[in-house]
């Protein structure tokens, strides 16, 4: 062969090409392969439309698909009609469906013969093979020949190949008139490769020579990084610091390739040869030295993704088939018992030493990260000897199902080897300049000088290879560091093809240069194919020895691995590895089968998503805990738990008498005791929820972001949404709301419980690195909302309901009195009533505590259901007047006539209920300015410098302002809390009910009547015993005082928005009611004037009540000697009250 034709069988680019090619070509298959069984072995589970092909699952076509496997390939289309009519019916679809399939079989069957036609030039040229030498050469050779076997097993794996092909050429025969002109070749290949093994043995014989030769020389390289853990503990290997004068030495070794060359892709290469060039075994005794040393390591391995070959079975087979091979049968059958027996722990005591070794590694080099220039090859090897043991694990642990020892293939501490991995490979992209800095000076300054000397050694040096030599040396010189710090992006994929080529050229046996008989050459050419990498290929490098895109394909095994690191407190800290593992899905894409993509991104967002919302969810459930626990501190410090301290040091004389403390009574300890420790010892539940979320925090706080297939994630996104949607259920639970007993926590002690959740959360920024402030603010924002943003109840809703259907209710009925002098609602000694203090929910510092918590928006939310009620109040009031209008209208012009209204007084019906009525809105009224009062209390704390220009503006405003920019003023300062003379929000919910088509002037009248209806009615007080004045309470136990804020508020409200004078009708109120009250005092019956005085006093709180009134208007209708004479009887009967109470 002459050299000429050496040069141009280009078998480097060919070997480039092919195992590329080959590459899409066997992911093709295992897609076809995955696809195809299921839509026809179970396609229930086929749920995207794309892969479902509908004419397949027929019942028709059953017979017709039956008939074409039976007949394959030899089916006559022509004479079988019969059975392919369904076929023909379907053609069109057919034939754009399995286009691609058949597409893709034919690819196999033009790989196939490319393939055999480079194996052929290959022996002709008597290439010789040695990994340490011709690594690239060596390694594509070997590569080709097992992406090959895997092309040819996969296919034979795929059950409906025959239909498929069968049934597109069927129906192309049917379109076009004649089959396809490649499906007689596809056809015979398919069932050549029936039995694949058998056939794919018998073309590999000629190459045995080639292939055993590749093979040996793996041995010794193989042999050494077979090595058990005891080997490399003694060796020291991966340490830096073990030889302290060595520190900064370059490592290098003859082959730097080797060194982190998948020990995996070693046993594929080794068991898929020696299957195919298997006479070698019998032949030499190196080779079988190393076949069954290979057999000792695995009990399957891959051959793409989660196919796998499981070693001894297959290999068993086959040669029991062989003649002559009965020693190498028993040679499977120990080395498979030996595997059984002995990997599981020898590979458990393999990641055991790299946990400790890499973890050192990692340590040194983040504490020194320039030591990543001269030990760079020590982080690649760290990365390739972790990913080599984890996808050991990963396909044992997914295929052995069945075993004695079944610890042997499982690891709680694999997150740890997962998470340095992570680690190394952070550090090597974070300091890629300094790596990067080193390396080209060694290129330029060492790498040049010597391959320039050993290029002038050679004795021999053709033109084309000193051509190739030549540009190597002045690539090199041209080398500078301002390359590296003007961020000039390097390209050595040139130099290193080169490499290959020579190697291809100096590999055959007629060469002039051998590259076996200069080894120098060989050296220094893969020491600077090595440094060139480091320049513009340390990604690729990245991906190369530790990507762990097998994840993808062994799910189940994936999840198994993070829940087992979850239930392991030490491994906590490193369980961020797995979310980081999902950004290598995006490695296993190949551009021959693109339509696989998105289903790759699917599983890599959504394993990565449910990853960091488990961790998150862990890491609020620890915050929301140790949250708890500060609450229950907290507690301990509220004012209602000092008591039992005050009672004893009050009673400390009796105390000490008492020798024994009465049963039942178990000593309470003081807030702080928790503290107090003897031991360091023991170990108390807020310490080993703290341990807990630290190490839970170190991994959620691990990194700020990370990419998986575009998208950009933020592991503490996670964790935010998570401590804001337990924040929201925490707050809820805290209020303790019970719809059954309708009890609920006093709104400062929630206020009090929620302090301490905040305080403790605030503490956590940096340490869990989320803005807890922001979870903070979103929690408390969407508390003030009736809903929050998952659709569930907030406490202001809970207390809206509370109070309106608990409080309000009851003090409507009665059992609940408002105490003015308190500013607080009082419970009122009953039976079966209440079961709650009302004054412990509606003082002063319950209502600054409920706005607090509320806030603006949830205390308008509270005056909007407020105003609900009052406003069906006012509808039922208005339809009372409607039915005694002309009665109504008569009085309001004749009140002053007693024997015309002793008359029509009696013709009014339901008095009493207009007063119940009123007095319901009258304590709703009161109710919601006293929370309006806390809110102003809270809102001037808060925000003082607002506060003032709101007050300031509301005192702009006088009678002759337009009503609209009145309103405007006073809504502003309601929000805020300020009273105001005329409540906007009453105006709006009156101005919100339905006319009944009637007139605004109708309805001004019917405003009008009412108080005329009130004025009359408030005689009908007196007969009540509950109408007396309570000069202790300030009130009345009926509520009755509740009837001047309604009035005067309604009033203002119902003509506010008429558009009338107010005062006016105000005064018109206060004669009339005088009137009615004077007229009172002509009553000759005493249960009628029972408690004359106490209501008399009414005029004075009505008066009052409003800024429209003064009491000279009063006094003209209603002298003030009677409110005297009234105070003073009050107060007699009061004292006379509780004399005889006080003598008892």
């Amino acid at each position: 062969m002459s050299l000429t034709s050496l040069y141009e069988h280009k078998l480097a680019e060919k070997l480039t090409i092919l195992n590329d090619r080959g590459q899409g070509v066997l992911i093709r298959m295992y897609n076809i392969k995955k696809v195809s069984k299921m839509w026809l072995i179970s396609p229930q589970t086929c749920s995207d439309p794309k892969t479902k092909p509908h004419f397949l699952l027929e019942k028709s076509m059953e017979s017709s698909l039956k008939f074409i496997s039976k007949k394959f390939p030899n089916i006559d289309v022509r004479n079988g009609t019969q059975h392919l009519g369904p076929i023909h019916r379907e053609k069109t679809e057919i034939i754009r469906f399995l286009t691609n399939y058949y597409q893709s079989f034919v690819d196999v069957m033009e790989f196939r013969d490319h393939v055999y036609e480079l194996l052929n030039t290959i022996d002709a040229c008597q290439c010789h093979f040695d990994i340490n030498l011709n690594f690239d050469f060596t390694r594509s050779y070997l590569d080709l020949i097992v992406t090959y076997t895997s092309v040819i097993l996969l296919l034979s794996r795929i059950e409906d190949r025959r239909v498929l092909i069968g049934t597109y050429n069927c129906a192309h025969e049917m379109l076009h008139g004649h089959g396809d002109p490649s499906f007689a070749r596809l056809g015979q290949m398919v069932l050549e490769y029936d039995h694949p093994l058998k056939k794919l043995t018998e073309e590999f014989g000629p190459h045995t020579k080639a292939v055993s030769g590749a093979l040996l020389s793996l041995y010794y390289l193989f042999l050494r990084r077979n090595q058990g853990a005891e080997q490399w503990r003694s060796a020291q290997l991966l340490s830096i610091i073990s030889s302290p004068p060595a520190m900064i030495s370059p490592a290098n070794s003859d082959t730097m390739a080797c060194e982190y060359l998948s020990v995996e892709v070693m046993e594929r290469w080794i068991i898929i040869g020696f299957l195919l060039c298997h006479g070698c075994l019998n032949s030499n005794s190196e080779c079988q030295k190393l076949w069954k040393l290979c057999l000792q390591g695995s009990l399957y391995i891959t051959l793409i993704r989660d196919d796998v070959l499981q070693v001894h079975k297959v290999t068993e087979d086959l040669f029991s088939s062989l003649k002559g091979y009965s020693k190498r049968v028993a040679d499977i059958k120990e080395s498979k018992e030996h595997v059984i027996a002995n990997s599981g722990q020898f590979h458990s005591q393999r990641r055991q030493f790299l946990r400790v070794a890499v973890k050192e590694l990692e340590i040194v080099l983040s504490d020194e990260p320039g030591l990543l220039g001269p030990k760079a090859l020590f982080a690649f090897m760290a990365l390739s000897f972790i990913r080599d043991e984890v996808t050991w694990l990963v396909r044992h642990t997914e295929n052995v199902t069945k075993t004695k020892t079944p610890e042997d293939y499982a690891d709680s501490s694999i997150a740890e080897l997962l998470f340095l991995l992570e680690e190394i490979r952070a550090l090597v992209r974070k300091h890629i300049k300094v790596i990067q800095q080193y390396h080209l000076q060694y290129l330029a300054r060492f790498d040049a000088l010597v391959l320039s000397d050993v290029i002038q050694n050679l004795s021999v040096c053709p033109e084309e290879e000193s051509v190739i030599m030549s540009s190597f040396v002045s690539t090199l010189n041209s080398l500078n560091l301002k390359q590296v710090e003007s961020g000039e992006k390097f390209e050595f994929t040139g130099l290193r093809l080169d490499w290959f080529r020579l190697q291809a050229y100096t590999s055959v046996a007629k060469a002039p240069l051998h590259l076996h008989e200069n080894p120098d050459l060989a050296k220094v050419m893969n020491l600077i194919v090595f440094h060139s990498q480091m320049l513009d290929s340390v990604e690729k490098m990245l991906v190369e020895t530790s990507d762990l895109s097998i994840f993808c394909f062994h799910l189940r095994t994936f999840e198994k691995m993070f829940a087992v690191t979850l239930e392991e407190p030490s491994m906590l800290r490193y369980a961020i590895a797995f979310p980081l593992i999902c950004a290598h899905f995006v490695h296993c894409t190949h551009e021959m089968c693109p339509e696989e993509y998105p289903h790759l991104k699917n599983h890599g967002l959504h394993h990565c998503n449910s990853f960091l919302e488990e961790l998150a969810k862990q890491t609020s459930n620890c915050v929301l805990e140790i949250c708890a626990e500060q609450r229950n501190l907290s507690e301990q410090l509220l004012p209602k738990h000092c008591a039992t301290t005050i009672s004893k040091a009050k009673n400390k004389k009796t105390m000490k008498q008492r020798q024994t403390p009465r049963k039942g009574e178990p000593e309470r300890d003081k807030p702080g005791a928790e503290s107090h420790r003897k031991n360091r010892v023991v170990v108390t539940n807020m310490d080993k929820l703290h341990l807990h979320l630290t190490e839970l925090a170190l991994t959620m706080n691990h990194v700020h972001s990370f990419s998986v297939f575009e998208h950009t994630i933020f592991p503490s996104e996670y964790l935010s949404s998570q401590l804001e949607t337990r924040l929201n259920r925490a707050i809820v639970w805290l209020a303790g709301y019970n719809a059954t007993t309708q009890e609920i926590a006093r709104p400062s002690e929630l206020l009090a419980g929620v302090k301490a959740y905040i305080g403790f959360m605030q503490s956590l920024t940096q340490f869990l690195g989320t803005d807890a402030s922001r979870v903070i603010r979103n929690a408390l924002l969407q508390q003030t909302q009736p809903l929050d943003s998952a659709g569930e109840q907030t406490i202001t809703t809970l207390y809206t309901n509370w109070y309106l259907e608990s409080l309000l209710r009851q003090a409507s009925s009665g059992a609940i009195l408002l105490s003015p002098a308190m500013q607080a609602f009082l419970s009122l000694p009953r039976e079966g009533e209440q079961n709650f203090s009302a004054e412990e929910f509606s003082d002063i510092s319950e209502m600054r505590a409920l706005a607090e918590l509320l806030g603006p928006y949830g205390m308008k939310f509270l005056s909007e259901n407020l105003m609900w009620h009052v406003t069906s109040q006012i509808v039922e009031l208005k339809k009372l007047v409607v039915e005694n209008m002309d009665v109504l209208v008569q009085i309001r012009s004749n009140f002053s006539k007693p024997g015309l209204m002793a008359s029509l007084l009696p013709q009014l019906t339901g008095a009493e209920n207009v007063l119940k009525r009123m007095t319901i809105i009258g304590v709703i009224l009161s109710f919601r300015a006293m929370a309006q009062e806390g809110l102003r209390e809270v809102f001037s704390s808060h925000c003082p410098f607002l506060m003032g220009p709101i007050e300031c503006l509301k005192e702009f405003v006088t009678p002759d302002t337009d009503i609209q920019v009145t309103l405007s003023v006073f809504e502003l300062a309601s929000a805020a809390g300020v009273g105001c003379d005329i409540d906007p929000a009453l105006v709006a919910a009156i101005a919100n009910l339905k006319t009944d088509g009637s007139s605004p002037e109708e309805e001004y009248k019917v405003a009008c009547l009412l108080l005329i209806f009130l004025a009359v009615s408030l005689p009908l007080l007196a007969t009540d015993p509950s109408s007396f004045y309570s000069i202790e309470k300030d009130g009345y136990n009926n509520n009755i005082h509740c009837l001047t804020k309604a009035i005067i508020q309604v009033s203002a409200a119902l003509f506010t928005l008429y558009n009338k004078n107010i005062e006016t009708h105000l005064k018109e109120f206060l004669v009339v009611a005088s009137v009615s009250l004077l007229q009172l005092g002509q009553e000759t019956d005493k249960l009628k004037t029972r408690n004359r005085e106490s209501v008399s006093l009414l005029m004075r709180l009505v008066v009052e009540e409003s800024s429209f009134l003064t009491l000279d208007m009063l006094e003209a209708c209603f002298p003030y000697v009677l409110l005297r004479n009234a105070y003073r009887e009050v107060s007699r009967a009061f004292h006379l009250n509780r004399v005889p109470a006080s003598t008892h």
